[in-house]
């Protein structure tokens, strides 16, 4: 039964909505939990698993991909969109996850894929059968030009963005796998194709949508040579933020959204503050927030993703305060590190330990916007300890290893470390459940390597743990949902403290340029409505302190804070060390927050 919500609603900063109150949860299908013990994971497996998640305080779950696929992206080439994998299970399997969660109270958010389409899909097989077939334009389609491929775009998988079609002798676009064509979003029969699907899920009972690559769908008009960076121009020249993508999304936010109560948020590459004030805009025209990627590419080196270039501090805190102080009031925040895409950011900003784990959640959890955990960061899991190009299964490093090295550009040794760190891979392994054979994920053969140290690293010590990380997510989930502060967390405005602040325990001279301390304050003014305990008597101030580096640093705290009656919201060391002073010594990893009035 549709669910409807007719009235005006308002998207902004202060503006109610559950989505932003809540954290959101993805599972990535394939890893996270084998019911059956075909060594894949499956729907069952996550119905299996939902006490844990409300353990944590889980509220919203985003499901990577489930619908059927031949699986050349592992879910992301969508054959049947109104089908399930036949891996993870059946649409009674899934009806009766939905249903169990809503029981629970979490609402489930599919992933919507909808750029592209797997050449398996009816629609592409239909399209390539002839030139005068009738979905033929569903698709983008070209002559070739002098003998070769319509432009120079490269796909994001490597290799052209063309591949020939022998059937009927032309080109089709293809922005990641030559399995993967494009749909043809200027074509109206395709967006009624896709508000129809959309439609059909929301009627099911489904909570709301994640966008994949939406940023993609309106290309730049006639296609034209774009830059040339190595062996091709990245596609995303000619495809990111379009010349019709808002209006497509405003389409799809009058012909869908706008019925029911979702939460919708795009992964939209090449984003510019500018732009995501459009998607997420507070008048709720098309999204509710959006995935911007500067933050996590701020590691990027010359040789783009496959780098190795440690995270500039500095530069982290300069992104994030644009975002925060760029989108209040006007736009929502989507905070996140980690996910299907990106390596697990305790080796990454960390050092796989979880006291640096805790630090990382402290803070991003405590900024404004929607915080996304992906599944195992709530444990601290780590990149894994990959080897040869054989142990991989994503189709990005596999062929990005075979295009660069054959061609010359890279040396296997030096990629092959690259690619250890960045893979994608790294946040598939299975999920670690317990120290039993294969981290308790399935009784057969994994479809990809366990990280090994899951004999120390599992879900089953930590819930036993009270000082693990996994009960310090729980807690600062907590603080957000149901505390004094939750309403200061949740909507309070954000102000960097100190950007160049971090001295060297040891001594008076600033760090070189690799300033370690973020530091932040959120505030909230005056009485909120809600709850007794969201209720405050008059405004309150949040202080964020977070040493993110291995060595033990001192933060002058500024002169106009008001640090001397601090009372102490949560920290990652033992409460004796969290007192607020005016030269606030920190040790490694630190992290705590106070209240200030």
């Amino acid at each position: 039964m549709a669910r409807n919500c007719k009235e005006k609603r308002s998207f902004g900063s202060t503006a109610r909505r559950w989505w932003k109150e809540n954290v959101v949860y993805q599972i990535y299908p394939r890893s996270f939990c084998d019911s059956n013990g075909d060594g894949v994971g499956d729907l069952n497996g996550i119905r299996s698993k939902l006490g844990y998640l409300k353990e944590l305080g889980i509220h919203i779950l985003w499901l990577s991909p489930v619908y059927k696929s031949p699986n050349d992206d592992n879910g992301y080439d969508i054959a049947d969109y109104r089908a399930i994998m036949d891996e993870f299970g059946t649409m009674e399997d899934f009806d009766a996850l939905l249903a169990e969660a809503h029981q629970m109270g979490i609402k489930i958010v599919m992933d919507l894929v909808v750029n592209h389409t797997s050449d398996e899909h009816q629609w592409f097989v239909e399209s390539r059968s002839s030139r005068d077939n009738d979905k033929r334009d569903y698709y983008i389609w070209r002559e070739a030009v002098d003998g070769h491929e319509p432009n120079n775009w490269g796909s994001c998988f490597s290799g052209s963005a063309w591949e020939w079609d022998e059937t009927t002798g032309m080109y089709y676009l293809h922005c990641f796998s030559k399995k993967q064509p494009d749909l043809n979003w200027e074509n109206p029969k395709v967006r009624d194709e896709v508000f129809d699907m959309m439609t059909w899920w929301c009627e099911k009972g489904i909570d709301g949508f994640r966008m994949d690559v939406i940023s993609m769908i309106s290309k730049k008009e006639g296609l034209p040579d774009g830059p040339v960076e190595g062996l091709y121009s990245p596609c995303m020249y000619g495809t990111c933020n379009g010349p019709h993508v808002h209006e497509y999304l405003q389409e799809m936010n009058r012909r869908v959204l706008s019925k029911y109560d979702l939460m919708t948020v795009g992964e939209t590459a090449g984003v510019t503050v500018e732009e995501a004030k459009k998607y997420a805009n507070a008048e709720g025209t098309e999204l509710n927030m959006v995935f911007q990627f500067e933050h996590v590419g701020l590691d990027e080196g010359p040789g783009g993703k496959w780098s190795i270039t440690p995270m500039s501090i500095p530069a982290l805190k300069e992104n994030l305060t644009k975002w925060e102080k760029e989108l209040d009031g006007v736009a929502w925040n989507s905070l996140f590190f980690c996910n299907h895409d990106q390596p697990r950011v305790v080796s990454r900003l960390g050092d796989n330990s979880p006291q640096s784990a805790k630090c990382i959640a402290t803070m991003l959890h405590f900024m404004q916007g929607t915080p996304y955990v992906y599944q195992g960061e709530e444990l601290g899991m780590t990149n894994c300890p990959f080897g040869s190009i054989e142990d991989y299964r994503d189709i990005e490093s596999i062929n990005a290893y075979r295009e660069l090295t054959e061609a010359g550009l890279r040396q296997p040794e030096e990629l092959l470390e690259c690619i250890a760190y960045k893979s994608r891979d790294n946040a598939r392994t299975p999920m670690q459940w317990d120290d039993s054979p294969n981290a308790g994920f399935t009784t057969g053969q994994p479809w990809i390597m366990v990280n090994p140290n899951y004999t120390t690293i599992n879900a089953a010590a930590e819930l036993a743990d009270p000082d693990s990380v996994f009960n310090y997510y729980k807690q600062i989930i907590a603080l957000r949902q149901d505390s004094k502060w939750s309403d200061v967390i949740v909507y309070g405005s954000y102000d960097l403290l100190a950007p160049e602040a971090g001295r060297s325990a040891a001594s008076e001279v600033p760090l070189d340029g690799n300033e370690a301390v973020f530091a932040y304050t959120r505030h909230r003014e005056g009485r909120s409505p809600g709850s007794a305990a969201r209720r405050q008597k008059d405004g309150v101030t949040l202080l964020v302190v977070c040493n993110l580096s291995d060595q033990a640093r001192t933060f002058p705290v500024p002169e106009n804070v008001q640090w001397d009656s601090a009372e102490l919201v949560t920290g990652n060391v033992p409460q004796a060390d969290l007192t607020l002073t005016r030269e606030l010594a920190l040790a490694p990893w630190q992290a705590a927050v106070w209240a200030l009035n």
